[in-house]
């Protein structure tokens, strides 16, 4: 995968991840996910979240990580 490949997923990402959040404030959905708004935001914007989130998010919102990361896939996971 070359670079601009990478950084046009990591784009993406923060895209998604507003999309999983969906009406919810970032602060609450912060709340749901035990983390702080301000991580929320980051990612949000751009900053690559850490793996602890990424796994937190997964199982928390059955997101599935191919779709969150790649955008492969169906956003839920199977249950």
């Amino acid at each position: 995968m070359s670079s601009s490949a990478v950084e046009r997923a990591k784009r993406k990402l923060s895209e998604r991840l507003a999309e999983v959040r969906g009406d919810r404030s970032q602060r609450q959905f912060a709340r749901d996910l035990g983390v702080f708004q301000q991580n929320v935001n980051r990612y949000e914007s751009g900053t690559t979240p850490h793996t602890d989130f990424l796994i937190t998010l997964a199982l928390e919102e059955n997101i599935s990580l191919d779709w969150l990361l790649l955008g492969k896939g169906k956003m839920k996971r199977a249950k």
